[in-house]
């Protein structure tokens, strides 16, 4: 039995078969634990980072070959996509969190290893369920953009934009899906490998259909779309001649189709997990633009460089919910508690190295995306708030993964509401329009995500993780139905 977690490899975030629970109790000894738990988690998140940083690329990349058209057409490719992200990505990247809970647990807990490919087919089929009543607000999002008071042209041309996206939009839920599955599995590095082909690929397929044939605007969700499938088909291909396969089973849609109601909680609290800080941004880019023109310039910076910083936490967040959900599966408390510990601490440091850079290019950090000075200076005035807030998006991403490797997602999104819709967006609205223009959006931001930080890992540090071990296995026999396999 080793005393320590051996040098990670591909698969390592999960749990060997000889390994133990650590009885060591020299301070020592418990320090080269957490470092190399620290290790462990380090190794396995950056595929994860780099993967989720490609996938955003896909978007990005369309949204800047489009923009080539005309600035009306920048607007409505950026504002379609932004709509995306915040309705149907947010199924993708929010609902799949319940496999972050019962795959990873199911991985070590089950003595089915097939219930992990049941998992995935019960996901898919509730995720689809969601992504089509995503699908009807898309198709008649015209009148919901006229709501929302958007100049005309954004109102008929984002809509039809968006129907164009509906085909595509699935891939993009369906790869997420699958990419969880792997990770469940230990497996982080295929997801990257496919989306550095696909991303380049996308390019290449937005500027065909855009320029080449004469589709406009409408040609690049048709292309976006087919690289997310692409990117789905690639990533299925390796699971089955590669790796991963070994949990499938067989299609299963009968008993997929069982017992919905456990996994689509989980999913809907990881939507809302997500979400409520996602939507609290979007609330803040509306309430810059009533400051004016520059102050809103000045944001759109922030939020377009954020959308990149953000990979860190949330990739840490991912490798850090696997880990702890196969160490609560495999029950082992102490490795659960040192895992979600030392996932934290990590964030700080990752965080505190984002801040470093972030303050010793404050001055010319503007200057990448605009030449205004007067855009430039307002940037570094807030960018002091913007580095402070990496260290608590940092430990939220951590801390958010844990809870969801607990399968208490619910946590999460009731510290995110209480925070950030309590506290934050009205003390940070209320100083933004009684002068404090921008900056004070951003006090009201880093005081939210600190709040979000502590309380989550106050929550998670005291947890009792022996009760969180069988909390693992019951989910599982609840999710199942019946108990079998467990």
């Amino acid at each position: 039995m080793s005393s320590y977690y051996p040098e990670p490899t591909e698969r390592t975030p999960l749990i060997t078969a000889g390994e133990g629970e650590d009885k060591a109790s020299s301070r020592g000894h418990e320090v080269r634990e957490y470092l190399a738990e620290t290790v462990i988690l380090l190794k396995a998140s950056i595929p994860v980072i780099l993967a989720y940083t490609l996938q955003n690329s896909l978007q990005t990349g369309s949204v800047l070959i489009v923009g080539r058209l005309s600035p009306e057409a920048l607007a409505t490719a950026a504002f379609s996509y932004m709509f995306a992200m915040a309705t149907a990505w947010l199924i993708a990247l929010g609902g799949t969190t319940a496999l972050d809970t019962l795959g990873s647990s199911a991985f070590t807990g089950s003595t089915n290893k097939h219930d992990l490919g049941m998992l995935l087919q019960r996901g898919i089929i509730v995720l689809s369920a969601f992504y089509a009543a995503v699908a009807c607000l898309w198709w008649f999002s015209e009148p919901v953009f006229r709501a929302l008071g958007q100049e005309e042209f954004i109102c008929t041309q984002s809509a039809m934009f968006l129907r164009v996206l509906i085909p595509g939009g699935l891939g993009y839920v369906w790869f997420e899906s699958l990419k969880k599955y792997l990770q469940a599995q230990g497996i982080y590095r295929p997801a990257t490998y496919v989306l550095s082909l696909t991303a380049p690929f996308n390019a290449y397929l937005n500027y065909m259909f855009v320029y080449r044939l004469k589709m406009g605007l409408y040609g690049a969700p048709f292309a976006t779309g087919i690289s997310y499938w692409l990117s789905f088909l690639c990533l299925l291909f390796y699971t089955v001649y590669v790796d991963g396969w070994q949990c499938w089973g067989g299609l299963q849609l009968r008993r997929a189709c069982q017992n919905l109601v456990p996994f689509a909680k989980l999913a809907i609290m990881g939507v809302v997990h997500v979400g409520t800080e996602w939507w609290a941004f979007e609330i803040v880019a509306l309430a810059a633009g009533r400051l004016g023109t520059i102050p809103l310039a000045a944001q759109s910076v922030i939020m377009t460089a954020d959308q990149v910083i953000n990979t860190i936490p949330f990739g840490l967040g991912v490798a850090a919910s696997s880990r702890v959900g196969n160490l609560l599966g495999s029950q082992k408390p102490r490795g659960a508690a040192r895992s979600a510990n030392a996932a934290a601490v990590l964030s700080i440091g990752m965080g505190t190295l984002v801040l470093v850079v972030l303050m010793g290019t404050r001055n010319v950090f503007g200057r990448i995306f605009n030449d205004d000075d007067r855009v430039v200076s307002l940037v570094a005035d807030i960018m002091p708030y913007v580095a402070l807030f990496q260290i608590a998006d940092g430990l939220n991403g951590s801390c958010g993964g844990s809870l969801r490797g607990m399968g208490k997602q619910w946590i999460g999104a009731a510290v995110n509401l209480a925070s950030y819709y309590g506290a934050a967006l009205p003390g940070g609205i209320y100083l933004a329009f009684h002068g404090w223009g921008l900056e004070g959006l951003w006090i009201g931001q880093c005081v939210a995500l600190y709040l979000v930080g502590l309380l989550e890992w106050i929550i998670v540090s005291r947890s009792n993780w022996e009760d969180e071990c069988r909390l693992s296995l019951k989910r599982l026999e609840d999710d199942d139905g019946h108990g079998g396999g467990h």
